[in-house]
């Protein structure tokens, strides 16, 4: 028997944000907390009804029920409450009967809510620190982590944000090719960020959430659906996500401990998605007026990983030295000295990442504790005692924990 406990925080990573939207789409509701709240008394309604009674054979069509007559008696007590605003009220009552939650709608409506979100008139990390909220169910510490802020700053971003959609009578619109345009470079950003902390968490006790890189291929998936975001960069990055779920299986063991790439299992790796992966990655590189985003090299080196050829290496390291160019960031750094070492070994890549100079960041002392475990037993266990210290991942503390453990056994 499924245990309610278990599926219903899937439930709410999966649904939460369908059920919102399609809200928010159908009422035109300027002020989205009210959409928020009728969602969350749904799943509060869900988990005390299927504790007693059981899952319900459809979930999912059960919640969306349970949303539209919440929705519809939210209207009636507004109509009582609310005496001066009984013309509105019925033009929104009215629309009760158009609530649908078919496929194409919740993907309409995703769609429209995260362009909605990333407004112009609010910053761009505002924009994406409210899509992940809105539509991707992130918490506050979740965007923080995303972003390397504290939580107290993230907090006060989206308070700001919000009262500025306010401020600026924020509604769910059919979507125009100039705003489609105008957003969605940050909307493609949202999603990157949303499949990261997916494929490498950094807010629990699991290495890797599947719900979240599955909800983010889904949501990409719908922009390469749409003609105005069917867009080389879409393409690309939907690329990279299929390339990088394709391993997902072979990157953790049964402990969830992590496995490292040269340790795991090529038998594990989901080849139907590495042929969807070259499918998309062909798409987004079909237009000659495309410029090589960061989206399309980070895919083609996705890609590399998965080749079995002999200069996959050399391949790699010239991505990288390419995407370090274009988009400098520390892990990309750390990214491009760990393919160096596999082209050139590991004491001229000591040099190489000691010039970074990186010694806040696990992932530094992570990558030179690797690289001086065949040449100093010693120094390699310092970084790895380094990387613990500094890591906030349990399952992540845990495997340096075992390459020490390894070290010292010799």
């Amino acid at each position: 028997m499924v245990n309610p406990n278990e599926i219903t925080p899937h439930l709410f990573r999966t649904e939460y944000s369908k059920i919102v939207a399609v809200l928010c789409r159908s009422f035109d509701i300027r002020h989205i907390e009210i959409a928020e709240d009728i969602a969350g008394e749904t799943f509060l309604k869900a988990s005390e009804y299927w504790a007693l009674n059981g899952l319900p054979d459809n979930p999912s069509a059960w919640l969306y029920t349970v949303a539209k007559n919440k929705a519809k008696d939210y209207f009636k007590h507004l109509s009582v409450v609310e005496k001066n605003k009984q013309e509105e009220i019925k033009a929104v009552e009215n629309n009760y009967q158009t609530i649908d939650f078919d496929t194409k709608n919740i993907s309409d409506s995703q769609l429209e809510m995260i362009f909605a979100a990333c407004n112009p008139v609010n910053s761009q990390e505002t924009q994406i620190c409210l899509a992940l909220q809105i539509l991707c169910g992130f918490s506050v510490e979740e965007i923080a982590n995303a972003f390397l802020s504290k939580p107290e700053t993230i907090k006060k971003r989206l308070q700001r944000g919000r009262e500025t959609l306010r401020t600026h009578h924020f509604t769910i619109d059919y979507l125009n090719e100039q705003d489609i345009h105008q957003r969605l470079e940050t909307v493609l950003t949202t999603l990157y960020l949303l499949f990261n902390e997916g494929y490498f968490s950094r807010s629990h006790n699991l290495l890797i959430r599947k719900d979240l890189c599955l909800e983010a291929m889904r949501l990409t998936l719908i922009l390469t659906d749409h003609s105005f975001t069917n867009t080389p960069k879409a393409n690309a990055l939907l690329a990279l996500m299929c390339f990088q779920s394709s391993r997902l299986d072979a990157r953790v063991n049964d402990k969830g401990e992590a496995i490292l790439f040269d340790e795991q299992d090529e038998t594990l790796w989901d080849k139907a998605l590495i042929d969807k992966g070259n499918y998309y990655l062909i798409e987004a590189c079909q237009s000659n007026n495309s410029s090589v985003s960061k989206y399309h090299l980070e895919a083609g080196i996705a890609y590399w990983h998965t080749s079995s050829a002999e200069d996959k290496w050399q391949q790699i390291l010239n991505l990288y030295n390419q995407l370090v160019v274009i988009e400098y960031s520390p892990v990309t750094a750390l990214n491009q000295t760990f393919a160096f070492s596999k082209v050139y070994g590991n004491q001229k890549a000591i040099i190489e990442a000691e010039k970074l100079n990186l010694i806040t960041s696990e992932y530094y002392h992570g990558l030179l504790g690797y690289l001086y475990a065949e040449l100093n037993t010693n120094k390699a266990i310092y970084h790895y005692q380094e990387a613990i210290r500094l890591t906030k991942s349990n399952p992540e503390k845990q495997t340096l924990q075992k390459q020490i453990d390894l070290l010292c056994s010799k």
